[in-house]
């Protein structure tokens, strides 16, 4: 299974980012393998509105099924359900981490935003 990351960085040792569509990478991890592939998020990162939509836009269109991040806000999770992409909220700890705790499933898929819109 391919699922998305936030990540502070490029590998699985690096801490996850707590924000989806402001990530400075989303990390790419195959579940059976632990291979990542590493999408650079900047154009996102200062960008004014559309962070979210844009960021899942990426992550749909790589194949990913499922999401960890920390926060998710409603456009994002809106694009990201209607790519039928599962996401988990609230996750932290490193890249690696998460995604054990995933395999061991000890998350549960969340069944709305958990962050509000900026407007």
């Amino acid at each position: 299974m391919k699922i998305a990351v936030t990540s502070k960085g490029t590998g699985l040792d690096d801490a996850v980012d707590p924000r989806f569509g402001r990530a400075s990478h989303i990390l790419l991890v195959d579940t059976e393998t632990m291979a990542v592939e590493a999408l650079d998020n900047q154009a996102n990162v200062n960008a004014f509105k559309g962070a979210g939509i844009q960021a899942a836009t990426m992550v749909a269109d790589r194949g990913a099924q499922v999401l960890l991040t920390g926060y998710c806000g409603p456009n994002a999770f809106t694009t990201v359900s209607a790519a039928g992409i599962k996401v988990v909220n609230d996750v932290s700890g490193t890249v690696r981490e998460v995604v054990e705790n995933f395999k061991a499933g000890k998350y549960v898929y969340s069944e709305g935003p958990n962050k509000e819109g900026h407007w």
